[in-house]
């Protein structure tokens, strides 16, 4: 087949199943987008920022298990993307970003809209290729895709230069690049069910690698066996369902004393497919004294990293958790773990109180929303108090439900990923869970969403401040409120009016009395995409939490900062 080099490439990306492109041409992508235009496989969604492309691929990607695709043009719409993929590098979303390069005869030269996108990106993605040979495209897209969606799934970047995508060629198709999952070390594994069997306290510690090796189901069969707690991360959400008496909730800076109680108690961390993050483990040498750690994982490097594994495994999450199932056949008696914890749901359950002045509460609103949305729907939320309380406050009962910005907290994030996922899921609901920071940073996309036809939900969480960094100068800056004030009182701007000119349904909702029949009014809304102004107190705060840098144990209760466990927890 004689065609050009972007003609191999829309080619060569129709064979690796791309299904959808989120991008905006420019210049030197011009070409890719010629041939583009005559696909009868592959939807682009033309974006209103490449910023928005490329959260949307990560939503694509979380909600589907396939690779998100986006494209840019050289430049300034290739740095637009630096975001993204370091956001899906540190979260391990597969996503391929395509974007165009000055022609081969000009790189170097600082040319117009130049920017050396492959040396930028290659902290931030798992590889990233630049291009030279037309002929090279098929063998290259199929080695990207295969390795976003292989080992620790992350982005990889392809870069193109114009002149190569104009260039003639004869297309080869490439056959498909094989990437393993490395052997379990049996070994191992027999070594973890000896722990197992004989730990007094045992939790497993669950982080989003559950849910990107589809191993949740195996989880559940695990867990339910065995009868250890279970506590999930904010990457792991949904992949043990909430409704489950062994879940105990979220650990980390914000999580349920349950959880947070059960790691630093434990005498054995069952860690699965997660990295013993800061936001968990709060001051590392006061992380879990007593507890001895098996930690799986598919990436090597994350091993031990941390916190010293006694039990490494390294492991596709999938494949860990079945041999562990096939050889774990006992465990300890469990009865006085089980009281202990089960005190501390009685004694410090998560609540929340109404403000003082009778505004609405930021928790009540959420809280709501998952009753009515249901399980079925997938949550995407940006970055700051809203996405903590959409954490707590959300029941999930099924992994891929809840799609945020965990390990770069990009703020932005909720609008183009809820796009992306709805692209991804048609059939479900999708609500994105915003504050009203976060946005006005990319709440363009609405146009792209109601100009395509994807229906997405979005629940502004307006308070009219950056709410996160005014509870960090609440509680560490003697409340001086430094440049975090973002409404007047004139409150704007005016969500409702914006989504109007957005073409999109706008709602608001400042009464308690109103929260079920404005969400219901959202629910039913099905043509355009909807967005939902809460207006609630400025006040509210993120309870329970574990100050930065501080250990676990000096987690804060909501009515005052003082230690929850001392010895006589025991």
């Amino acid at each position: 087949m004689d065609t050009t080099g972007a003609g191999a490439l829309v080619k060569a990306l129709e064979d690796v199943g791309c299904e959808v492109i989120f991008g905006m041409p420019g210049g030197a992508i011009l070409p890719a987008y010629d041939p583009l235009l005559d696909s009868v496989k592959i939807r682009h969604v033309l974006v209103r920022h490449e910023q928005g492309a490329g959260h949307a691929a990560q939503g694509y990607a979380q909600a589907t298990g396939r690779v998100g695709v986006c494209m840019a043009t050289s430049g300034p719409g290739a740095t637009n993307l630096v975001t993204p993929l370091a956001d899906a590098y540190m979260d391990s979303v597969p996503v391929v970003a395509v974007t165009g390069q000055v022609a081969r005869s000009v790189i170097g030269t600082d040319a117009f809209q130049e920017a050396d996108i492959r040396s930028i990106t290659l902290p931030i993605t798992k590889h990233s290729f630049q291009v030279t040979d037309p002929a090279d495209i098929p063998a290259v897209i199929a080695e990207a895709f295969a390795l976003a969606a292989s080992g620790r799934p992350g982005p990889v970047l392809v870069d193109l230069p114009k002149d190569v995508q104009a260039a003639p060629v004869t297309y080869t198709p490439a056959p498909p690049a094989d990437r393993r999952r490395p052997a379990v070390s049996p070994v191992q594994v027999r070594k973890a069910a000896q722990l197992i069997a004989t730990a007094r306290r045992p939790v497993f510690y669950v982080g989003g690698g559950v849910i990107r090796s589809g191993a949740a189901r195996a989880l559940f069969q695990l867990a339910t066996r065995t009868g250890i707690p279970v506590v999930t991360t904010l990457m792991a959400r949904g992949a043990f369902p909430d409704s489950h008496p062994q879940h105990l909730g979220m650990p980390g800076m914000h999580g349920t004393v349950p959880a947070v109680a059960a790691l630093q108690r434990s005498d054995l961390l069952i860690a699965l497919g997660t990295r013993f993050d800061d936001r968990v483990t709060g001051s590392l040498p006061h992380f879990a004294p007593d507890a001895a750690v098996v930690h799986a994982d598919i990436d090597p490097a994350e091993i031990s990293k941390n916190r010293r594994a006694d039990v490494p495994i390294v492991g596709d999450c999938r494949d860990v958790i079945a041999a562990l199932n096939a050889v774990v056949t006992a465990t300890a008696d469990l009865t006085s773990w089980w009281e202990y914890l089960n005190g501390l749901r009685t004694s410090f359950p998560l609540g929340y109180d109404w403000p003082a002045d009778g505004a609405l509460a930021p928790q009540h609103v959420i809280e709501r929303l998952s009753t009515i949305a249901g399980p079925e729907a997938i949550y995407t939320s940006g970055v700051g108090q809203h996405q903590m309380w959409a954490a707590q406050y959300v029941k999930y009962e099924r992994p891929a439900s809840f799609i945020n910005s965990g390990g770069l907290g990009t703020m932005g994030f909720a609008v183009p990923a809820a796009m992306g996922a709805q692209v991804g899921a048609p059939d479900r609901v999708v609500w994105a869970i915003d504050g009203d920071g976060c946005f006005q940073m990319t709440n363009q996309e609405l146009t792209t969403c109601a100009i395509e036809g994807i229906p997405i939900k979005v629940a502004i969480i307006n308070n009219g401040n950056l709410g996160m960094v005014r509870q960090w100068q609440n509680l560490f800056y003697g409340g001086r409120y430094s440049h975090t004030r973002l409404n007047t009182h004139n409150r704007l701007p005016d969500f409702v009016k914006l989504a109007d000119a957005m073409g999109c349904a706008g709602l608001r909702c400042s009464d308690r009395s109103e929260v079920d029949a404005v969400i219901t009014e959202a629910m039913a809304v099905r043509d355009r995409p909807v967005v939902v102004d809460f207006v609630v107190g400025q006040d509210a705060q993120v309870w329970p939490m574990v100050a930065a840098g501080t250990g676990n144990d000096e987690i804060m209760a909501a009515r005052g900062i003082r230690p929850l466990f001392d010895e006589e927890d025991e």
